[in-house]
């Protein structure tokens, strides 16, 4: 039997690799999404159409518009006036410190050399603003002029006033003041170290019944402000009920429905910042003529000083708070009532 030979049972072909996969472009996006610069150019697009439309809808009723900014500014310019005004009364008596100052009354002995000596002594001392002496012939040069008895104190035989050493403090406290006082009353050649603390008392009261005044009146009018920009946001959300519900029934989220009503508040708050700080500005020049010809009559220089650009920076930027805050719980008050049924 002839042994048919079997052909061979297979030669193992090797695999085939597999195709590589094509290398992406350096500008293909995976699929998870877009990249960040693709959604940072959205967001500022969509903030900028916002913005576009609240003021596009503001200058279609400019009337109420400027009426809403006008009613704001006078709110605003209330509180930011009285401060001012402060300042000014502040600035017209002088300082409180000045207001507080040591009169240390010194020997009749003491010589012009001995009380400059001591008044260089005391403002290197911790506590003191500043020091002034006042001679015994320049006490009693200013009691003749302020007096009017000129000739009559001619004639005394010496002069009988002391040399006095004025002492500002650097604060205004009761107990410093008092510890400071003691202090000084026992340098050499000081005989009296006299000082007004009920004065000290009444201005410190003065000061603070005003402060508590403004910030009483800010809170009230900040307050005003909230429901007043709350309302006119209720009433733009109103007209555009119909215009929300649509844009929530396709998807749109609160944030989407909310940003252009917070522009338009903040809008609001930033146009009544500028009217107040013209309203404050003009006023202060308008009342200065008068301040001016009042000081004029006592022999006085003083003049309103109209209002700071860093107050009127702080002022306009806490009215665009004020406006995107009202505009905020305006819009979360009334976002859940406009959510599709």
């Amino acid at each position: 039997m002839s042994a048919t030979r079997s052909p061979k049972v297979s030669e193992r072909v090797a695999p085939k690799p597999a195709d590589p996969q094509p290398k992406k472009k350096k500008h293909d996006h995976d699929d998870d999404g877009p990249d960040f610069s693709t959604l940072l150019r959205a967001w500022i697009e969509s903030h900028r159409a916002s913005l576009l439309d609240s003021l596009r809808r503001l200058g279609k009723q400019p009337i109420g518009s400027f009426f809403t900014c006008l009613v704001m500014a006078v709110a605003l310019s209330l509180p930011m006036g009285l401060s001012l005004l402060l300042n000014n009364v502040e600035r017209l008596g002088g300082s409180w410190q000045r207001a507080a100052q040591i009169s240390l009354y010194l020997n009749l002995d003491a010589s012009p050399q001995q009380g400059e000596a001591l008044r260089d002594e005391i403002k290197n001392m911790p506590g003191v603003a500043d020091a002034e002496y006042v001679s015994r012939d320049q006490a009693l040069e200013e009691f003749q002029q302020q007096s009017g008895l000129g000739e009559a104190l001619k004639e005394l035989p010496q002069n009988p006033l002391p040399g006095v050493v004025l002492v500002t403090p650097n604060e205004v406290d009761k107990t410093a003041l008092e510890a400071l006082r003691q202090k000084l009353a026992a340098l050499p050649k000081v005989q009296q170290a006299q000082l007004d603390l009920v004065w000290v008392e009444r201005l410190a009261a003065i000061l603070k019944l005003g402060d508590r005044f403004v910030f009483g009146l800010t809170v009230l009018l900040v307050s005003a402000l909230l429901l007043v920009i709350g309302n006119t946001i209720r009433l733009h959300i109103e007209n555009r009920r119909t215009e929300i519900e649509v844009i929530k029934l396709v998807g749109g989220t609160d944030s989407y429905v909310r940003r252009p009503f917070l522009y338009m508040g903040a809008l609001y708050g930033f146009g009544a910042g500028i009217l107040s700080w013209g309203v404050l500005a003009f006023g202060l020049d308008w009342l200065n003529d008068a301040v001016v010809g009042l000081a004029g009559l006592y022999g006085s220089d003083f003049a309103l000083a109209g209002v700071p650009v860093a107050d009127g920076l702080s002022l306009l930027l806490g009215a665009v708070l004020l406006g995107y805050i009202g505009a905020w719980i305006a819009v979360a008050r009334h976002l859940r009532e406009l959510a599709p049924k």
